[in-house]
């Protein structure tokens, strides 16, 4: 069985990591839905976005860690949150909204499962989304690099491969187009500051490092990030005061039905 995401260290970077969300919200063209869905809603932070933005909406949130779940329960006692498996979950009943912040990343064959949902929205309902579209930034490379480079090589064989560069924007507008009123694509690349290298890992660590850590025993995963946060140093190197620009490009998609 696969490690469980961990909320403690996701939410270490909460508000780098919330902004992408409230940035994405921002552009949802709907005044009152009724039923707003968090699809991936990890510990909660956007689904709190969207009570404050929704606050008469009946918001759901769904994700597949039961770590995730645990986080968002405590953090939003009053709303409902579900286990599912993005994958293949429909939904039960009409939703307004299907927002999903950085977690269709992760989902195999997301193009075919966006579609799905995209046509299973009623006339006007929205499908937002937005996903990292950092494959070829220094830091994932470098993933990739030190798993094949170490005695972990054979245990990470597959690790590598855990998230494939995202299509390209014309691929999303015609899967995507002929199902939908409006449809709006673009980018954002965020430029994060980080205290140091050290600070890079721990974002890291809450989720692209998850598949490359989770295989290894204690003493192979001391050494993995060792060799990583070294990669690190040289990749993004110190500004004048010390501080680390972390770039991360972002990938929006508004779809209306």
């Amino acid at each position: 069985m696969a490690e469980d995401w961990s909320a403690r260290q996701y939410l270490k970077f909460e508000d780098e990591r919330t902004r992408p969300p409230r940035d994405l919200l921002a552009q949802v063209p709907l005044a009152a839905p009724q039923r707003v869905v968090d699809l991936g809603c990890g510990p909660g932070n956007s689904t709190e976005l969207l009570i404050e933005r929704y606050p008469q909406a009946e918001v759901i949130g769904l994700d597949s860690s039961p770590d995730m779940l645990r986080q968002a329960r405590e953090r939003l006692p009053t709303c409902s949150f579900e286990h599912a498996d993005l994958a293949s979950w429909v939904p039960q009943q009409p939703a307004d909204l299907l927002f999903a912040n950085a977690v269709f990343q992760w989902v195999p064959d997301h193009p075919t499962v966006l579609q799905r949902l995209l046509q299973a929205l009623p006339q006007g309902g929205v499908l937002a989304l937005q996903m990292p579209d950092n494959t070829n930034e220094p830091a994932l490379a470098l993933m990739r690099d030190v798993a094949s480079a170490g005695p972990w090589a054979q245990t990470l064989a597959h690790a590598a491969a855990a998230r494939d560069d995202l299509p390209t924007v014309a691929n999303y507008y015609d899967l995507l187009r002929p199902h939908c009123s409006r449809l709006d694509i673009w980018h954002t690349v965020y430029n994060h500051v980080m205290a140091g290298p050290q600070a890079v890992v721990e974002w890291f660590k809450g989720s692209a490092l998850r598949p490359f850590l989770s295989p290894l025993d204690e003493a192979m995963r001391a050494g993995f990030t060792a060799d990583f946060t070294a990669g690190i140093a040289k990749a993004y190197p110190a500004r004048f005061d010390g501080k680390v620009l972390l770039r991360f490009p972002r990938l929006f998609i508004v779809a209306v039905r």
